[in-house]
């Protein structure tokens, strides 16, 4: 217990010792202190004693370069949609749920073997069956491995024979994980043609297609899933109904109260 307690006070006086020593680079940063400062000779005795009396100067230095570094990557992520928009929202190989001509779309990146993935769908599917107005764009995420992979193939091609949507809800509500016996399983209970579906999944412009949404990912910098693009926004994780109707509300207001 002593060497514990040892250890801990040792592991905060270090602490204490780094954030003092950065704290001044973080300052001059995050302009609490004024730049012209470095030119006086005395200048790290005052911040050094500056530091001393008022520690928790620091952390209203790092919540400023914290608040300065979001904001830096919110208006990247703003302009890397606005690059990709049409590939995000009207990309003709990507399948669309609910309303195709709706005023707003719910984009979502998933995986069928995401668990969270499997209750969202729960929340997109209440979301377009309440709002006329909604459109849903699918995009195959498969980064859990080679069966998510398979099971994503067998979804885009069941968009070719006109029954994803059919496809899709079973993956999502099927008991067990998204492995080959069970995407072929899925996919003859829907009715779909198996040997037309087997001889598709090898057509390596399906290969190329799902390609086309991990690097649209790594643009946008969403890395998990499930993931969702709203408006201008991308809000990464599971989503309940509730959150995904504000999104979805606050996406069909005119930018600055304009009419």
């Amino acid at each position: 217990m002593l060497k514990v307690k040892l250890w801990t006070a040792t592991s905060v006086a270090l602490s204490v010792i780094a954030m003092l020593l950065s704290g001044m680079v973080v300052l001059i940063a995050s302009g609490v202190f004024d730049a012209n400062l470095r030119v006086q000779h005395n200048f790290e005795a005052q911040a050094r004693e500056h530091l001393l009396r008022s520690p928790e100067v620091i952390l209203e230095a790092v919540e400023r370069l914290e608040e300065h570094q979001k904001a830096k990557e919110g208006d990247e992520l703003i302009t890397a949609i606005a690059k990709h928009r049409d590939e995000i929202f009207n990309d003709p190989t990507s399948p669309v749920g609910g309303n195709p001509n709706g005023n707003v779309s719910v984009v979502e990146l998933f995986d069928y073997n995401c668990l969270y993935c499997r209750r969202a769908a729960s929340a997109l599917e209440q979301a377009q069956d309440a709002d006329g107005r909604l459109r849903a764009v699918y995009k195959e995420f498969p980064i859990l491995g080679p069966r998510s992979a398979f099971a994503a193939r067998a979804a885009l091609v069941s968009h070719k024979q006109g029954k994803y949507g059919l496809f899709h809800k079973a993956m999502m509500a099927h008991s067990s994980a998204a492995a080959e016996s069970t995407t072929f399983q899925v996919a003859q209970d829907v009715g779909l043609d198996l040997d037309r579906l087997k001889q598709d999944m090898d057509d390596p412009k399906i290969a190329q297609m799902g390609k086309r949404s991990l690097t649209l990912a790594g643009e946008l910098r969403i890395t998990g899933t499930p993931s969702w693009i709203i408006g201008d926004w991308v809000a990464p994780g599971l989503m309940d109904l509730p959150a995904l109707r504000k999104l979805i509300h606050d996406a069909r207001q005119p930018p600055n109260g304009a009419e």
